[in-house]
């Protein structure tokens, strides 16, 4: 035995058989550049754990998190003509659509969904920003239309998550058509008395700012997030000045009175259940709260909540 077969032979050796570490296991916080492990962002929400900034969610992510148990029954979508106006840039607009598609692995950019929250119904409705920057064409009017139309049927609150780039310019004067049909699904809702309120998160902008995603009853944004029609960098370059420190942002909007509040996503399944009860009328939620068992079938009295009388003590010998 000597130093090549007790040193050398075995670095070699784990040289060799070193394991690559998977891409995967980790991210990278857009804001503070900190290096996270991906369960631990998972866990929190995708919220980084040293600077609280908020990344982003996919609506599947956001609805597991939100509702009762993870448990939610999706609301079917009508589908509309693909390309309807034959559009072509570098790409054709259905090979965009298909990338789209097998990136998120959702249908369109906003999934609708009812079930649950504190043990409350609702009807919600989230964008996904992924999917060609959470744009509005006809797919998320219709969207729109059937989570009203869902809420109206069902009589339940609707919960909508706004995150997009603006109109679909791939549906040109179709996308911006969605404008006037949300703020008829919104109107719907309001003559049924049914409340309707919308989480802005990071970025809401353009034609959906300026429709549904500012027709709430209540408004309700994410730390940070940007909200607005037109960018700050088109505003400074248009006007020629500098603009005030985080403007357009959520904390801003909300110092100048355009928001109600601006919430953590940790926090915000308790603030929504809180909001939704006291709009609807009800008690608050309890913490722990389960359902009462079902009284045995051959006891009517425990429907009425009578307790029956006890049996007669007998004296035996």
């Amino acid at each position: 035995m000597n130093w090549i077969t007790n040193y050398v032979r075995p670095r070699i050796n784990s040289i060799f058989s070193r394991r690559e570490t998977p891409d995967n296991l980790w991210t990278k916080c857009p804001e503070c550049g900190t290096m996270l492990f991906h369960r631990e962002v998972s866990d929190n929400l995708n919220v980084c754990t040293n600077c609280n900034h908020h990344m982003y969610i996919s609506p599947r992510d956001r609805f597991t998190a939100l509702f009762d148990g993870g448990v939610f029954t999706r609301v079917e979508v009508d589908a509309p003509k693909p390309d309807p106006l034959h559009f072509r840039d570098q790409k054709r607009y259905p090979d965009r659509l298909r990338a789209a598609q097998r990136q998120t692995a959702e249908p369109e950019a906003m999934l609708v969904a009812h079930g649950e929250i504190g043990r409350t119904p609702i009807v919600a409705a989230a964008q996904d920003f992924s999917f060609m920057a959470g744009s509005m064409g006809m797919y998320v009017g219709n969207a729109i239309i059937a989570a009203a139309q869902e809420a109206v049927k069902l009589k339940r609150p609707l919960i909508l998550f706004s995150a997009a780039g603006g109109a679909r310019m791939q549906e040109g004067i179709l996308s911006l058509m969605q404008m006037p049909r949300t703020t008829v699904a919104v109107q719907m809702l309001k003559e049924a008395g049914l409340p309707y309120i919308v989480v802005l998160t990071h970025p809401t902008t353009g034609g959906v700012t300026a429709s549904y995603a500012m027709l709430g009853d209540v408004h309700i944004a994410e730390p940070n997030a940007l909200i607005c029609f037109a960018g700050p960098r088109v505003i400074e370059q248009t006007i020629r000045e500098k603009l005030p420190e985080g403007f357009q942002r959520a904390e801003y909007l909300l110092d100048h009175g355009m928001l109600d509040r601006v919430t953590p996503r940790g926090q915000m399944r308790d603030e929504l259940i809180t909001i939704t009860r006291m709009l609807l009328g009800l008690p608050p939620a309890v913490r722990g709260d389960l359902p009462p068992p079902e009284p045995p079938a051959d006891l009517p009295h425990a429907l009425s909540g009578d307790a029956p009388e006890p049996p007669a003590k007998t004296k035996t010998t």
